[in-house]
C-alpha cells in the first residue's frame, strides 16, 4: 500500500497479525497534496522474520513540486534500503534509510534548483512480533494506542516543540502558537541530519495500535479524538472519520494517517 495525495498504487500480499490502513487528503485550502505514506513487507518469509513490516509517512515541504518530490523521495528511499540486501538490524535499517534519503533529496535540490528548500518530515515503524523499531525527523507524530490510552512515542523537531521540552510554554499554548509550523530538523535540509531512533526496541501487545500522522491531522484533532477512533472496528473508518475531523475544523493543510493493528 502506498499513498499520496487522493492515490494508492500497487497490491501486496499483507500477512496476518495486523490491520493496515491509510488516507490522505489535500484538506480544505491546499491545491496540492505534499504528503506521502507506504507499507511493505517482504515476500520472502525468510525475509520476514528478520525484518518484519514497514510503514512510513512523510510530510514535504518547499512549495509545489519541492515538497511533493521530497517526500516520494524519502518514502522511496527508505523502503528500498530496508528492503535491500544489506546486513543488519531493524534501527541500523531505518538509520541508513534515513540518512540515504537525506542524501538523495538534498542532491535532487542541487540538480534543480527550482527546488532549492526542499525537505520532508519522516516517520517510519519497522513492526516485528511484539517488538517496535521507529525514527522520526520533523513534526509528523507516531503515537501507541493501548486499551483506553493512548502516547506519543515521537517529540516535535519544530522551535514550539522545543519551547515545549524546555518548560517555556505549555502543550496547549504550542497548539496556537504562530510560529507552531518552523521545524528544527528534516530530511533533505541541514548539512547531517540525526533522527530520532531509540537503541532499544519498544515492546508491543496484542491489539496495540500504531497511528503515525502529519501535523495536518494533530494539530485539528485532539489525541482523546484519535483513540476514540481507532476504537472503531474498521480502521479505514477510523482514517476517514479523523480526516473528516480536520476539514470540518478547516483542514488547512494536507491531512494523512495511517494506521496499523495488530492482532
Amino acid at each position: 500500500m502506498e499513498g499520496g495525495g487522493q492515490t494508492t498504487r500497487g497490491v501486496m500480499r499483507i500477512r496476518p497479525g495486523v490491520e493496515v490502513a491509510g488516507l490522505s487528503d489535500v484538506g480544505c485550502q491546499r491545491a496540492n497534496n505534499e504528503d506521502r505514506y507506504s507499507y511493505w513487507e517482504p515476500a520472502s518469509d525468510e525475509l520476514f522474520a528478520q525484518r518484519g513490516r514497514l510503514a512510513t509517512l512523510a510530510d514535504g515541504m518547499g512549495g509545489y513540486e519541492g515538497g511533493q518530490e521530497a517526500s516520494r523521495i524519502a518514502v522511496e528511499t527508505i523502503e528500498q534500503v530496508y528492503a535491500g540486501p544489506d546486513g543488519g538490524g531493524p534501527r541500523a535499517l531505518l538509520l541508513a534509510g534515513f540518512h540515504a534519503a537525506h542524501q538523495r533529496i538534498q542532491q535532487h535540490s542541487a540538480s534543480h534548483p527550482e527546488l532549492a528548500g526542499m525537505g520532508t518530515t519522516c516517520t517510519a515503524v519497522a513492526v516485528l512480533p511484539h517488538e517496535l523499531y521507529f525514527a522520526h525527523v520533523g513534526d509528523s507524530r507516531l503515537y501507541l494506542a493501548r486499551e483506553s490510552k493512548i502516547y506519543r512515542l515521537t517529540r516535535d523537531h519544530s522551535y514550539v516543540g522545543r519551547l515545549v521540552d524546555q518548560g517555556i510554554i505549555s502543550p496547549e499554548e504550542a497548539a496556537s502558537h504562530p510560529q507552531r509550523h518552523i521545524l528544527t530538523a528534516a530530511l533533505g535540509a541541514g548539512t547531517e541530519v540525526s533522527p530520532e531512533c531509540p537503541e532499544q526496541p519498544l515492546p508491543l501487545e496484542a491489539r496495540d495500535t500504531l497511528i503515525l500522522c502529519c501535523d495536518g491531522l494533530w494539530s485539528l484533532v485532539s489525541e482523546t479524538e484519535i483513540q476514540a477512533a481507532v476504537q472503531s472496528d474498521e480502521l479505514s473508518e477510523a482514517c476517514q472519520t479523523l480526516v473528516n475531523l480536520a476539514k470540518q475544523r478547516g483542514g488547512p493543510d494536507n491531512i494523512t494517517v495511517e494506521v496499523l493493528r495488530l492482532g
